[in-house]
């Protein structure tokens, strides 16, 4: 069985889609999801082998989901659109797989042929949102949405990584790495991420050791190996 995940805005497309998948019987559809929060969430808990995956989402677009994702763990992706020339020409060129709306049965059947017959994983790079604008966080029950200009600095503990403002601190499925390498955050310690714009002051200390203090007062240990770095940032040698 391939396990589907549906993640679309639109509660009528996912049903109708739903409906469509129903006549194969080598998909088991395990979730749906309405926005790229929710998406990210049930991508990570559920481990799908298959995402049809909206591309006009609010707040966050699929297309910045997936850079979001670990391109080690995602899952094949065929992206379903309301007609865009642009996308579809972008689709065509990398050989990507995607349908537009409203999905055609016959057009769905050809998509899911190919998808049974991948066998190279699937690059979506020459797609993908470079920079991450916004964070998916969440505390408790509450799913929320950063901007990454409000973030002070992320650190991450047993318990998880966590994102911080200058008014409160939530909890992301993002990791480090994927911040790292997508954001404009940078690296200060092993386990912490700054955002320049936050930091207020740098204390030097010994052995090269040193500390951030942000302009809300938060205090953040920087470590030997990303002082120089962090240093030459601001024009300091």
């Amino acid at each position: 069985m391939i396990r589907t995940l549906l993640i679309d805005d639109e509660p009528l497309a996912r049903e109708e889609l739903a409906i469509l998948l129903e006549a194969h019987d080598d998909i088991e559809i395990v979730g749906e999801a309405n926005n790229a929060v929710e998406g990210m969430a049930q991508i990570n808990q559920l481990k799908p082998d298959l995402v049809f995956l909206d591309i006009q989402m609010p707040k966050i677009t699929g297309m910045e989901m997936l850079a979001m994702l670990d391109p080690a763990t995602m899952p094949r992706v065929v992206f379903v659109t309301a007609y865009d020339q642009h996308a579809v020409a972008a689709f065509e060129k990398n050989a990507f797989d995607y349908l537009l709306k409203p999905v055609a049965a016959s057009r769905l059947a050809t998509t899911l042929e190919r998808v049974r017959a991948a066998q190279a994983p699937q690059d979506l790079a020459p797609v993908l949102e470079q920079r991450i604008r916004h964070l998916p966080c969440y505390q408790r029950n509450t799913l929320k949405v950063v901007r990454i200009e409000q973030v002070e600095y992320v650190f991450s503990d047993l318990s998880g990584v966590h994102v911080a403002t200058a008014e409160e601190t939530s909890h992301t499925q993002l990791t480090l790495k994927v911040l790292e390498e997508r954001s404009a955050l940078i690296r200060c310690h092993r386990q912490y991420l700054v955002n320049p714009e936050a930091i207020a002051a740098i204390a030097l200390q010994e052995g090269g050791y040193g500390e951030i203090e942000t302009h809300s007062g938060q205090k953040l240990p920087v470590s030997r190996r990303y002082m120089k770095a962090l240093k030459q940032t601001f024009g300091f040698q």
